[in-house]
């Protein structure tokens, strides 16, 4: 009988997760697509307005606020909230933000407009992954958070490998209008998950410091926003350091949707590798790949160059994030799901915030190969955090899955 139960129980969770991993995949998709390519066409954008590399690496940093705002104030929102309508309210809103860039509006609009997509953007991501986790097991999260990632990562993937020829062929005016027609997609395909009913408001709350340090993720958090320092600022010139050598615009979006490629194949392998040999050698590995990836941007000054340095972005990025997303999920309480993954993600945004302002004033001074450099320096102090006091928080207070 007891067995029985158990085989039905498990059968009602897969199914649930089905209904709402296929929409909430759907959804993903087109709000990844609407903002893959959205990097590379305001940088250029900016350029083709005379900005100089600190304002065009101003983008960057403002988006960077957007996920350090968003993520925190949108998961904790999540936990209060109907999670079906937050999601397609975001949805709505994103649509609007970019559909403003069609007027082609200055150079402080422009701005903005990167601010509150990633702010939207950070939390539409938190909310549905909030979802998956809060359905999902200890046993299957790392695969279960890895389909809706690579989701993601195949939006931004479609997304930068148009963008590029879209914009060599409409301009900059149409290219903007299209890509606010995704969001609407994912509004109506986000209207189909089923209504997730809000927590409880009395129910006992515990602190979200007290949380982390009693979980051991307050270094994980840490690495996470060095990590993130490191790859904003790498990428925040970097379209404007591949013109500079010679790279054509469809090209970029080529190379640089490699990474995207990459993340959707080993999202889902980590993910299921995360379930089997752990989550703390997972993103350690990931850790490291991203201390190596602006290296490579570099001393390989070529297209195939910058292709491989993608392919080790896309590999470092789907380590860490889904094995520090299942991580968080296996020990964040049922109550604070939505706002210690949103947390995670503002962690990064905080770095991303720095980042790009650094890379913008060092570039100048050193050239781009040295600010690539300084960045992976940045990148190596993440991978120390993330091994050695990591590690010994393992060894003090809890073992990791």
């Amino acid at each position: 009988m007891l067995l029985c139960e158990s085989v039905t129980t498990s059968m009602n969770q897969r199914a649930h997760l089905s209904r709402l991993a296929l929409p909430l995949a759907g959804s993903t998709l087109a709000m990844s697509m609407a903002l893959g390519g959205g990097g590379l066409v305001l940088q250029l954008f900016l350029a083709s307005r005379s900005a100089s590399t600190l304002l065009i690496g101003a983008l960057s940093s403002l988006s960077a606020g957007g996920i350090l705002i968003g993520g925190i104030l949108w998961g904790t929102a999540s936990d209060h909230l109907q999670r079906r309508s937050l999601l397609g309210t975001l949805a709505l809103a994103l649509s609007v933000v970019i559909g403003v860039l069609a007027t082609l509006p200055p150079a402080g609009v422009t701005l903005a407009s990167a601010f509150l997509q990633r702010f939207l953007l950070a939390g539409f991501t938190t909310v549905g992954i909030a979802m998956v986790s809060m359905s999902s097991t200890a046993a299957r999260r790392g695969k279960d958070v890895s389909y809706v990632f690579s989701a993601g990562a195949a939006g931004r993937a479609l997304g930068l490998l148009a963008i590029g020829f879209l914009l060599e062929s409409l301009g900059f005016r149409w290219t903007f209008a299209l890509l606010a027609l995704l969001p609407i997609a994912a509004f109506a395909l986000s209207m189909t998950l089923s209504g997730e009913q809000a927590q409880d408001p009395r129910a006992e709350r515990h602190g979200t410091w007290g949380q982390l340090r009693a979980q051991g993720l307050v270094d994980l958090y840490l690495a996470a926003g060095l990590r993130q320092m490191a790859v904003f600022g790498t990428v925040s010139l970097l379209y404007v350091y591949m013109d500079s050598i010679g790279i054509r615009a469809g090209l970029m979006g080529v190379v640089s949707s490699l990474n995207m490629f990459m993340q959707v194949i080993a999202l889902i392998a980590f993910g299921w590798l995360a379930d089997r040999v752990g989550r703390r050698g997972i993103f350690v590995f990931g850790f490291i790949l991203s201390a190596v990836t602006p290296c490579l941007f570099a001393v390989l000054s070529s297209i195939s160059g910058m292709a491989i340095a993608y392919v080790f972005h896309g590999l470092g990025f789907s380590a860490i994030h889904v094995g520090s997303t299942a991580y968080i999920g296996d020990r964040a309480p049922r109550d604070r799901q939505g706002q210690m993954l949103g947390l995670f993600e503002s962690s990064r945004g905080l770095g991303g915030l720095f980042g790009p302002l650094l890379a913008g004033a060092l570039t100048p001074l050193i050239g781009f190969s040295g600010m690539f450099f300084a960045m992976a320096g940045v990148a190596g102090v993440g991978v120390l955090l993330v091994v050695v006091r990591h590690s010994r928080v393992r060894c003090l207070r809890l073992p990791l899955v």
